[in-house]
């Protein structure tokens, strides 16, 4: 098979990495991509991923056989449907069913439809109801702009004036279309999980969990970001919580996006909230976390595409997924002045002497090559996953391998898995993925 992987990410490096050891794959080709990618197949550049048209005429005349669908613009703006427009297959949801990213105040409506536990929400689109509703919650206050904002559209705050001045931001324009409609919603209190699974419609099998890292420094402190780091298995969930989540959360919101006739193929991460009152789920997206799927698919003993076409065929509620043993810790690289302005262009050393060791791979998030030179040129820049039995052993690789790369102004936390190992409850503050790049 000849494979398109859409997007340049860590994540998309991770499934192209996967992706390439099927023996059903005889090329795979990255659009964008990045230079990990490009050591996997070649790179189709210059064409912006959420221009469905263009996609879907490269991936026409390109002659693939399949279309993976990393980020979740492209999904939004219906790329599914326009390769499928074209008889080109795609694993991703269409337009329609990725309203459930791709719209808060849908996800919504789909999860009070379906039974699923989340936080008490309105909906507006004028301001003066939506002052009035605020006046009424207790704080802290949730406020997100409707649509897709580039991690921009979410607030979360104490100050009442704040959140006001968010929503005067989201309805007069601040966010374009996205923010036409605002949603203002309970304010949940616990840490948070991410629970990921491979959708064929009327199925869903899950994947392993992942802990991920938000916050920038050590300790949970300084801004939000898409991720520091993760590690998976995680050892200190609740007992039963993955099968719950896909009983009570993915299955109902399943059956019910397939009576509504958008049936859901594709990726799905149902983020939890774990409150005092029982998981409650914050929000969809219709895609594998980043850098979560970093961590996940080393971990997968099991053919990853045979995976993907068994939910295009309809047929995954026949197979099961099989895990390794042992464990995966990802540190994350940043850039200088990430995550407010990032600095591209700084040369990058040691990837090779990293790359090298024992238990190492190097996924490429924000990398580009200058000349023969690879430099910065995203806010996450590699993302560096020690594999072991265990996963002090992991963390230990991981870090090891970190230390030998550097660049001008390199951001890394140095705690990372460190609360697995000392089985020290780790305190995951209420975010949205949306709040942050």
């Amino acid at each position: 098979m000849k494979v398109l992987i859409i997007g340049g990410g860590g994540r998309e490096h991770a499934i192209g990495w996967k992706i390439s050891q099927s023996p059903l794959v005889h090329e795979l080709i990255s659009l964008p991509g990045n230079p990990g990618l490009a050591e996997l197949g070649g790179l189709v550049e210059g064409i912006n991923p959420a221009d469905v048209g263009a996609v879907a005429h490269v991936a026409a005349a390109e002659q693939v056989d399949l279309v993976i669908v990393g980020p979740e613009d492209p999904l939004a703006a219906g790329v599914v449907d326009a390769l499928k427009a074209k008889g080109i297959p795609a694993f991703g949801p269409s337009k329609a069913a990725a309203r459930l990213e791709g719209s808060k105040r849908f996800a919504k409506e789909i999860m009070d439809r379906s039974g699923v536990p989340t936080a008490a929400w309105q909906a507006f689109t004028e301001r003066d109801p939506a002052i009035a509703y605020l006046s009424t919650r207790p704080g802290p206050y949730v406020v997100k702009a409707d649509g897709l904002a580039a991690g921009k559209g979410v607030l979360v705050t104490h100050e009442q004036a704040e959140a006001e001045a968010w929503i005067d931001r989201c309805l007069g324009g601040g966010f374009g279309s996205a923010g036409s409609t605002v949603v203002i919603e309970e304010f949940l209190e616990g840490p948070e999980l991410s629970v990921f699974a491979i959708c064929d419609g009327t199925t869903a099998v899950p994947l392993a969990p992942a802990r991920d890292y938000k916050r920038l420094g050590d300790g949970d402190a300084g801004p939000n970001t898409g991720g520091m780091g993760c590690y998976s298995p995680v050892e200190d969930l609740p007992d039963g919580i993955v099968e719950d989540t896909l009983a009570g959360v993915i299955n109902p919101v399943v059956e019910t996006l397939a009576a509504d006739g958008t049936p859901y193929v594709g990726f799905m991460y149902a983020g939890l909230v774990l409150t005092a009152d029982g998981p409650k789920v914050l929000e969809f997206n219709c895609r594998l976390g980043d850098p979560e799927t970093q961590v996940v698919l080393p971990r997968m003993d099991d053919d990853f595409l045979e995976l993907l076409l068994a939910a295009l065929d309809g047929t995954l509620g026949e197979r099961t997924i099989n895990w390794f043993e042992g464990t995966a810790v990802d540190v994350v690289l940043a850039a200088a002045g990430y995550p407010e302005s990032p600095t591209k262009g700084d040369s990058i050393s040691g990837i090779e002497a990293a790359a090298a060791d024992k238990g190492i791979l190097i996924f490429h998030a924000g990398t580009a090559l200058d000349g023969k030179n690879l430099v910065t040129a995203g806010g996450r820049v590699l993302n560096v996953v020690g594999t072991a039995a265990t996963q002090e052993r992991a963390r230990e690789r991981a870090y090891g391998a970190a230390e030998k790369i550097s660049w001008k102004g390199q951001q890394l936390r140095t705690d990372i898995a460190q609360e697995a190992i000392s089985h020290q409850p780790l305190a995951i503050s209420h975010r949205s993925k949306d709040e942050g790049p």
